[in-house]
């Protein structure tokens, strides 16, 4: 991207911003500069390169796809459970001119597998070269991150995540299923103002970041796309029938 770091920092800066309504998901949005230099250090490990398809998992307004997007990544698959902050990502994606690269996915991570989700919008799993999440941290529900820890897993592909940099049970987690987790950074992360348990206006914690990488390399199953896309139609028959009426009336 022209501009380097500073730009990348600005354009990420200048999005329509997380909501951030819904204490219970721990929706603590990520500012552009930290976006922007989080996004050079994944750069800087050779694990975001020209063309890949990104997962960004628990997506908010869209910042890490976008900025992932802006810095060569072919595809961007950005997944939110909470319907405003979908509706932001999605048009932060379009505003930046990537609504056909973005795929802006509205699903709970957990409710469904990673496969299934993914699926039901016509791309898979062993797509996927990259995830990038910030999952929730467990502050408001225990262990609220560890459908993104499994959803990692069952992706195969190298991930990057940001969480609390007290975090203890990252390494032990990703290490009992044959990952390794290395811990390479810290920062100052700001949460929202409109969080009832903060006394102050705007508060600070540390965020610390890990590199997560399986011991083996994972195996791309061949696909059948002709049997792939006869299901896609097949799953949303009821759902573009029920559009039609709409329209004809």
């Amino acid at each position: 991207m022209a501009g380097g770091l500073k730009q990348l920092a600005i354009t990420l800066s200048q999005l329509e911003q997380h909501p951030c309504n819904n204490v219970e998901l721990e929706q603590y949005s990520i500012e552009g500069e930290l976006a922007a230099r989080w996004l050079m250090d994944i750069i800087g490990f050779g694990d975001l390169t020209e063309g890949c398809m990104v997962a960004d998992l628990g997506c908010g307004n869209g910042i890490m796809a976008i900025g992932a997007l802006l810095l060569g990544a072919g595809k961007a698959l950005a997944i939110e459970a909470d319907e405003e902050a979908w509706g932001v990502a999605k048009s932060n994606l379009k505003g930046e001119g990537f609504w056909e690269m973005g795929a802006p996915i509205h699903a709970t991570i957990g409710a469904n597998d990673l496969a299934s989700i993914l699926e039901a919008e016509l791309h898979h799993i062993s797509d996927v070269d990259l995830v990038i999440t910030n999952p929730p941290w467990g502050r408001q529900k225990k262990h609220a991150d560890r459908p993104f820890f499994q959803a990692i897993i069952d992706c195969g592909a190298t991930a990057h995540v940001l969480h609390s940099a007290n975090a203890t049970h990252i390494e032990p987690f990703f290490s009992d299923a044959g990952w390794n987790a290395e811990k390479y950074g810290t920062a100052e992360f700001a949460l929202p103002a409109n969080y009832e348990h903060h006394t102050s206006q705007r508060n600070k914690t540390q965020a610390a970041f890990w590199r997560l990488t399986p011991n083996e390399p994972r195996k791309k199953e061949p696909r059948d796309r002709k049997k792939e896309w006869e299901g896609f139609l097949l799953k949303n028959k009821e759902r573009w029938n029920y559009a039609s009426e709409i329209f004809d009336d």
